[in-house]
């Protein structure tokens, strides 16, 4: 079986980023429903078509990873609009310019100010990954319906 839209895949995902830091270590599998954006779409396109055992190493571009850091992301707010309990480095629901909804990061409290990060935390990071097919299956109807796979490695309702 070749992975194509609405397979679910197993594989094995190790991803570090710029600095040799492991974000991913690969050491438990990982499964996914192809053609679903579960995975960072340079990463699906390269498993398009590919049978188990496929192996690669990639290098993803921040363009191709999480972006580029887009300082208009930044946000100050006062900190009597700030939940309680949230401390740097947590993260908040907030909306951005255009009303839209987006997570915060807490970059700093000083005084009554908080500052905080609407971008991904790994924006403008350069990835690399590396992958390994260990299964493919037809995804069920269940698991096409929800967009993620169920079971083990999968997503648990």
């Amino acid at each position: 079986m070749i992975i194509d839209k609405d397979s679910a895949v197993t594989i094995r995902l190790t991803v570090t980023d710029g600095t040799g830091r492991v974000l991913e270590s690969g050491k438990t599998p990982v499964a996914y429903l192809h053609g679903y954006d579960n995975l960072l779409p340079k990463i699906e396109e390269a498993l398009q078509g590919q049978e188990i055992g496929f192996k690669s190493n990639m290098n993803l571009t921040p363009e191709d990873a999480f972006g580029v850091r887009d300082e208009s992301l930044l946000r100050t707010i006062s900190k009597k609009d700030f939940p309680p309990g949230v401390k740097v480095g947590g993260v908040m629901q907030g909306y951005n310019d255009a009303g839209e909804e987006t997570v915060y990061t807490v970059l700093k409290i000083k005084g009554d100010q908080v500052m905080l990060d609407g971008n991904h935390p790994l924006a403008g990071s350069s990835l690399k990954v590396s992958v390994q097919v260990l299964d493919i299956r037809a995804a069920t109807a269940e698991e096409v319906a929800h967009g993620h796979v169920h079971g083990e490695h999968g997503h648990h309702h």
